[in-house]
């Protein structure tokens, strides 16, 4: 029985909301923990990052179901606030999306991509995607529809079309109502190529909509309130942690190799970092079972 403070329903909440949802990436308990202490309502995980941190590998499909999941698990354990989790296309056909969609659902995720590409899939501002038939991904959605009716639960849906690259725009937007129809609570038209595209995925769906924004990507990059403007429901910055945490440490151990040590690089101090992580509150607990 779905209550109010599930995940889901705390996630369709903010995306009814009359201010754009704004969510941050992340990419492990750490990352999560500083968006959520940054104030945000809900933050979100790329396959890309995840693959880039826990594997040091590309976003080509090597990132398997069970690691994705698995890193997702220990950043809910970490939050009090809902988390959004790239499924990238299922890990496979209508079976497979029905796993894991249980499994995301089983580890505290409030919503999640599902995406239309061919596997193994790729970064969807990368080039040279395929996507497979359109009926294809609606039974994968249909799956997953089916997993939340059965369990009575608010998981959010959130139906990706990576058909704009390949085939254009008309066809993605033909995409994203067949998504739609088969039960995606939200249209996610990746990698549209200008602000016009932007306007027109809006204007096309009686639906919740998601845009995302990577920088250096094929679609303009725009502030959050700017895409509110436009009529998105959902924006997504999946990468700037990554990328900024990326130059923090090039920084660094540079400074490290180079001079022997970092004291120059910008950084937090212990104490502040043990604030970060609640080591105290970890010491109190530990406290209280040694007194016994």
């Amino acid at each position: 029985m779905a209550t109010d403070d599930e995940p889901g329903q705390r996630l369709r909440a903010q995306i009814k909301a009359s201010e754009i949802a704004v969510m941050p990436g992340v990419y492990d308990a750490l990352s999560a923990s500083l968006a959520e202490r940054a104030g945000f309502d809900t933050v979100f995980t790329s396959g890309f990052s995840i693959s880039a941190t826990q594997l040091g590998r590309p976003d080509l499909g090597l990132l398997t179901m069970s690691e994705n999941l698995d890193q997702a698990r220990s950043i809910v354990e970490r939050l009090s606030v809902p988390l959004v989790a790239d499924l990238d296309t299922g890990y496979g056909n209508a079976l497979n999306v029905r796993r894991t969609v249980a499994g995301a659902m089983d580890a505290g995720i409030a919503g999640g991509i599902l995406e239309d590409q061919q596997w193994p899939k790729r970064c969807g501002h990368m080039e040279e995607k395929a996507v497979v038939d359109a009926d294809e991904h609606a039974s994968r959605i249909r799956a997953a529809a089916d997993v939340r009716d059965e369990r009575n639960a608010e998981f959010v849906i959130i139906g990706r079309t990576d058909a704009r690259e390949p085939h254009g725009l008309d066809e993605a937007l033909r995409r994203g109502h067949i998504y739609r129809d088969a039960g995606a609570d939200v249209v996610f038209v990746e990698a549209p190529q200008s602000r016009a595209e932007l306007e027109a995925i809006v204007d096309e769906f009686d639906a919740p909509t998601f845009a995302n924004m990577i920088e250096g990507g094929q679609t303009p990059y725009l502030p959050a309130s700017e895409l509110g403007a436009i009529g998105f429901d959902i924006v997504v910055y999946p990468l700037s942690g990554v990328f900024a945490a990326t130059r923090a440490l090039q920084e660094t151990f540079s400074a490290l190799a180079s001079e022997g040590t970092a004291a120059g690089v910008g950084a937090v101090e212990f104490d502040e970092f043990e604030d970060i992580i609640d080591a105290e509150a970890h010491r109190k607990r530990e406290r209280r079972y040694a007194d016994q």
